[in-house]
């Protein structure tokens, strides 16, 4: 079996940001199957290019994955106007990369951004091949419910290029049970949709990983740290953590470790100095397959969204890795992740933009080492039973052969 997959935001290992994609092509190729991925030749995150080589299409072999990098001019931070044209490019470019794929058995797209998944249909279209639409989060509805899409014709036009998708899809797959059930509600059968959740990597992420020269590395050897690992974007509502941390500032062992970048860093840098904030450390980017070490060095980790009715239906893969790791998290958003973390008793939920109550959870658990240590225990044991990345890419597969053309 031979898989096409158009994504925009694919990253590599040596990259930050989540790899899921890269994880699935090796799982695929241990199984003796193929996927080849069209991917932007730069960092979502970063805004940087991911390879030194020119040219409208690159072609790269990643541990022996194929990836084909095409050109997006770097625009992305600059503003949501530039992104848009950034999308628009890597939409056009996408489809060129993907014509030099031959006998794929399948065409994938995943979405957000939507507009790759256009391209993945029309390439699918072009070839003649079934088109499998992954929803990783609800677009537009995410950025129309945050206010950045006000414009009533641009809303029009993003929700009926929406359920185009859907309509053309032959099935589709999706990562949280709320999307599921919010597609469905558009109109489309349950049985073209399958929930499989994104888990998390048993082995990579382990209590037994050593932290300590992340601890050494920061200066953080007697403190009790909060890490948030992440993007730093207008949905991840990281000014609520600083404003918490700046309730925390007589406390001098708690320490909050942000490990990340985003359009929002540098404003959210200047809070913090604003605020004369010693607590609070930006460690930048550091590549997925450092991460672990994060988050072992870490005491307790953060998982924070906006206060936005749409992003309770997330389930956020920074989450599932803290739960491998055995770390419990302090969960700053509502919905289908909180049952989650309540039902294995693995975390703490705070209200969305609640700073003061925050601050207070955050204090509390710096003085409970041993709630920490059964709620992380909790955690890890409900994620090898439910979530472990293995058995999710098994199912993954398994729905990939069920989809071939007869």
């Amino acid at each position: 079996m031979k898989i096409l997959l158009i994504n925009q935001v694919f990253v590599a290992p040596d990259e930050p940001g989540h790899t899921r994609h890269f994880e699935l092509a090796k799982y695929l190729q241990s199984q003796g199957d193929e996927m080849v991925i069209v991917a932007s030749d730069l960092n979502y995150q970063t805004g940087k290019p991911t390879t030194k080589q020119k040219g409208l299409v690159v072609e790269q072999f990643i541990n022996g994955v194929k990836v084909l990098r095409t050109h997006m001019p770097a625009v992305i931070h600059r503003s949501y106007f530039w992104r848009i044209i950034a999308f628009f490019s890597f939409m056009f470019n996408s489809v060129i990369a993907s014509l030099k794929v031959k006998e794929e058995d399948l065409v994938m797209g995943t979405t957000p951004p939507i507009f790759q998944a256009f391209s993945a249909w029309l390439v699918s279209a072009l070839k003649r091949k079934p088109f499998l639409l992954e929803v990783r989060d609800l677009w537009p509805e995410f950025i129309v419910s945050m206010g950045v899409f006000r414009n009533p014709l641009l809303i029009w036009l993003a929700r009926r290029l929406e359920i185009f998708l859907y309509k053309r899809a032959r099935h589709i797959l999706v990562n949280s049970p709320a999307y599921l059930e919010y597609i469905h509600a558009k109109g489309i059968p349950e049985s073209k949709i399958t929930f499989i959740p994104y888990g998390a990597d048993g082995v990579a992420f382990h209590p037994s990983n050593n932290g300590s020269q992340v601890r050494d590395e920061f200066n953080l050897r007697d403190k009790f740290v909060v890490l948030y690992c992440g993007a730093l974007g207008q949905a991840n509502d990281f000014a609520t953590a600083i404003r918490a941390a700046s309730h925390l500032q007589n406390d001098d062992w708690i320490r909050l470790l942000v490990v990340g970048d985003g359009k929002e860093r540098s404003n959210l840098e200047k809070q913090a100095t604003d605020l004369n904030l010693s607590n609070v450390i930006f460690a930048g980017t550091r590549p997925k397959h450092q991460i672990p070490q994060y988050v072992a060095a870490a005491d307790v980790s953060l998982a924070i969204l906006q206060n936005v009715p749409m992003f309770r239906t997330t389930y956020p893969n920074k989450v599932f890795d803290n739960m491998a790791a055995g770390k419990a998290t302090i969960l700053v958003i509502d919905g289908v992740i909180r049952q989650c973390i309540e039902t294995c008793q693995g975390g703490v939920f705070v209200p969305p933009g609640d700073d003061r109550k925050l601050a207070e959870t955050i204090r509390e658990l710096a003085g409970s080492p041993e709630k920490l240590s059964e709620m992380g225990a909790n955690a890890r044991r409900y994620l090898m039973e439910n979530l472990e990345r293995t058995m999710m890419m098994e199912k993954t597969r398994a729905l990939l052969l069920s989809l071939r053309k007869p």
